[in-house]
């Protein structure tokens, strides 16, 4: 690695904001966007605290002749955003890559999630604990654990396979936005026979391949640069499963329902979508219910929603 330097950009903003700061920051920093909690709260015996309070939305920009450029371009993007709703100024400071990997590693620490599960930074050993251990590094892409609409998608796929025959039929899932790939590995740990994650972004699924290995799912998982279309289009090895995943935000749900999302699930399958706020929600299902699907489950945290969907015509 080398020894230049970088300039680090970041907003400590609420929920709601972290979907739109992050898309501003992503058009223009290196490597991608890392989102991390404010604070965590104090967890009971032998267990760890869970991520509460503001979110920190940071990236880097690398010191060079086009840096002015791009700030203000950042900046430009982030007052016409504050006109909406009201945002902090952001904060810079500047480091060496060389002490990049560090300087966004430290503030990470084991999550528990729902009854099983453990979201652990690839970088620390096994920890001692009887829950299931998805290693992730986040790879400064999204998708880390540490956000509500992940531990949402999170808790909804530990639900699946919890209602589930162990003895019944080999279980697919298919995650359309897929990030670093923590949903797909969650659900292969708890019984999947194999996923197919697919993303358009090319950060996210180099950071995503790396955490595969780390879980030592490579066998099972299929993961591909791409989205609905090349699912539909029969690209990959498998195009229906029981259990399809979209934690994206609120207008791209609505959007591949109307796009033929549903055509992905298998007799009996069941679609879990996050990212919605929950003011977005009705608008949402709504969609969904158009396109024959109905409501089984809402999940909440805070602001944001998960939907849990089957085809209307199950029990």
């Amino acid at each position: 690695m080398s020894d230049s330097q970088l300039l680090e950009i970041s907003l400590v903003v609420e929920d709601e904001l972290v979907e739109p700061v992050s898309e501003v920051l992503r058009r223009y920093v290196k490597g991608g966007v890392a989102i991390e909690s404010t604070a965590v709260s104090a967890g009971a015996e032998g267990e760890n605290g869970q991520p509460v309070g503001p979110l920190r939305v940071y990236g880097y920009l690398p010191i060079d002749n086009a840096l002015e450029e791009k700030r203000r371009s950042i900046e430009e993007a982030l007052w016409y955003l504050s006109r909406i709703r009201t945002l902090p100024e952001p904060s810079y400071r500047t480091l060496r890559e060389s002490d990049w990997a560090a300087a966004w590693k430290k503030h990470y620490h084991p999550i528990p999630i729902g009854r099983r599960l453990l979201i652990v930074p690839a970088w620390m050993g096994p920890p001692a604990q009887e829950r299931i251990p998805i290693f992730i590094d986040p790879g400064m892409a999204f998708g880390t654990g540490t956000h509500p609409t992940t531990q949402l998608c999170l808790a909804a796929v530990e639900d699946f396979f919890e209602d589930r025959d162990p003895n019944g039929s080999p279980m697919d899932v298919i995650d359309i936005g897929c990030g670093t790939g923590v949903l797909s590995i969650a659900a292969l740990k708890l019984g999947a026979r194999r996923a197919l994650g697919l993303d358009i972004d090319a950060d996210a699924v180099r950071a995503a391949r790396e955490n595969v290995r780390a879980n030592r799912v490579d066998d099972r998982f299929e993961l591909e640069l791409g989205s609905l279309d090349e699912a539909l289009a029969g690209n990959y090895s498998f195009q229906t499963a029981a259990l399809v995943l979209a934690n994206i935000l609120a207008p791209v749900c609505i959007r591949l329902l109307e796009e033929g999302l549903t055509r992905l699930l298998a007799p009996g399958g069941r679609l879990v979508l996050s990212g919605i706020l929950d003011t977005q929600a009705a608008d949402v299902e709504a969609a969904a219910v158009k396109n024959g699907l109905r409501l089984a489950e809402t999940l909440q945290n805070a602001d944001w929603v998960a939907l849990v969907f089957d085809a209307a015509d199950q029990g």
